[in-house]
Formats: structure tokens, sequence, C-alpha cells
């Protein structure tokens, strides 16, 4: 009998990227035309000794604060195997568009509550953490102190609840060697289709070493 997995990635629109919302819509469906559906395409094709369930609940717009309210139903209640988590660049963009983010103390203390609470309501569910990153684009030059300051954050939680780490910011960066940033990024966050598979590249070799 195969064994069964659910993996749930979490987040915000980088992760929704036009996810259906319809729990009966087709499973490729439900899973956008991000990264989660690239990853999720991977997995399903080269781990068919795994009975999969994908499921995608990021949530466009969502800061720390948004995914702490949620948590239980859209996270705790799935009893996922696999998480993933990106998180982070709302925090930042919603107080410089309208002066509702969320500071770097208390981004760092929700998202260790969360990490701790999914600790101890699902022991052994695998959890990876993605860095929050930011592609360098003219009106945003000022969001990159504090976007490299939650990266450090979220480094410092995988260490500490002994989970996944996935650096984005340097793989973008070194994959700039003869493209624009902008290539990955127009507007410096929501990623191209090459942005988003460039994520589920970093993301898939972490699964893999999970599933030893």
């Amino acid at each position: 009998m195969r064994k069964h997995l659910t993996f749930l990635f979490q987040g915000d629109s980088i992760t929704d990227c036009r996810r259906d919302r319809d729990e009966t819509a087709a499973a490729a469906h439900q899973l956008g035309v991000g990264y989660p559906g690239k990853a999720a395409s991977f997995l399903a094709v080269n781990h068919r000794e795994i009975d999969w369930t994908f499921i995608n609940r990021g949530i466009s717009g969502n800061r720390s604060v948004d995914l702490y309210a949620r948590w239980k139903i859209d996270t705790l209640n799935l009893k996922p195997d696999i998480l993933s988590i990106l998180v982070g660049i709302n925090d930042t963009w919603h107080e410089f568009a309208r002066q509702n983010g969320v500071e770097l103390p208390r981004y760092e203390r929700i998202c260790r509550e969360l990490l701790q609470w999914t600790r101890e309501a699902l022991p052994d569910v695998k959890i990876i953490l993605l860095e929050p990153y930011l592609i360098p684009v003219p009106d945003k030059m000022d969001w990159i102190p504090e976007v490299r300051e939650r990266a450090k954050i979220i480094r410092e939680l995988a260490e500490d609840s002994k989970s996944e780490f996935v650096p984005l910011q340097s793989r973008f960066e070194a994959a700039s060697d003869c493209v624009p940033m902008t290539y990955w990024s127009e507007d410096g966050v929501h990623p191209t289709f090459a942005g988003h598979q460039l994520i589920a590249d970093a993301l898939l070799p972490v699964v893999e070493k999970l599933l030893k």
C-alpha cells in the first residue's frame, strides 16, 4: 500500500498565485499557477510511490498576523505531514503603503508562536521555512534593510525550531548573472513564471531530503 502524505503550502500572494478556492475543483487548479503547482507536479511524477495530497492555503495580502488568525483552520486542522511557509514581505509592504505593517520584534514573536503552536499540535510535521526576499527595484529600495532583517529572523527561527530553511535571496541574486533582476520579478515581490520555477527548484531538494 502506498504511503499517504499531505503537503501544505502556506503564505501570501506569492504562494496563493490565483489558486482556486473551490475545494471541489481539480487539484491542479487548487494549487494555482505558481511554485506550489510546480513543486507538486515534480513530486507527483518523481515520487509515485507516495499517495500525495497537495493543499495550497496561501492568501494574497496576508501578513504574519493574518496567518496567525487563521492558523488553526487553515493549517493545524488540515494535519499536514509536510508544511512550507513563506511570509514576511507584506509585513513590510503594508507599512510602507498604508502604515499597517508588522514591526520586526512582533513579526519574530508571531512567527515563533506559530512554530511552537504547530510543534505542539503536530509533533511529527516536517516544517520548511522559505526566506522572505526582495528583488531590488527602484521604488522599493528603501525596503531592503527591513526585508533582510526578516530573512535573518526566519533563518534563526528555522534553526531554533529544527525546521528546514530555504534561502531565496541569494539564489535570485546568483541567478541574475546574465539577466536583470526583474527577470525574476517585475515588481520586486511577485515572481514571473521563471521566478516561480526558481523557488520550486530551491524548495524541492529540501523536500527530497525529508523523504529519505
